[in-house]
Parts: structure tokens; sequence; C-alpha cells
């Protein structure tokens, strides 16, 4: 059994399939879905924007690196 990689649009891949000789008894086709609604939105829109009424908007947060990984008085 050999292994063949056919690459192309569907019409140039079932046009060299056809062309194999030999008894074809498998195919493995990967289908690209269409892109969502969602997927084509501009760029700049603010992909957390959906998430704002779960938030907490805390004042003075230090969030740096350094804080994050430092041990805190409880701990």
């Amino acid at each position: 059994m050999q292994t063949h990689v056919l690459r192309g649009t569907k019409q140039q891949i079932a046009e060299n399939l056809v062309r194999m000789p030999g008894d074809v008894r498998e195919a493995v086709v990967f289908v690209e879905e269409p892109a969502s609604a969602e997927a084509r939105k501009p760029k700049g829109e603010d992909i957390f924007a959906e998430m704002l009424p779960y938030m907490v908007d805390v004042k003075d947060l230090d969030d740096a690196r350094e804080t994050v990984y430092t041990r805190g008085e409880v701990e």
C-alpha cells in the first residue's frame, strides 16, 4: 500500500484521484469550515466586552509579575 497526499481544489484532487492506478479503499479529507461571523469582526474590537458584567474593577491593583509571585502576609 502506498500513501499519497493530494493538494489543490476539489476539482484538482478529484482529477488526480481518478488517475491513480489501483484500488482506492480509504481517503482522509480535511474540510475547512467557513469562518464564523464572530471571527470576521474587525480586529480593533474589545474581545472581553461581553465579560464586563462579570468583572471586578479594583483600583490601585498591583498585578506586576513580581507582586503576583511574591508570597503575601497570610501565605
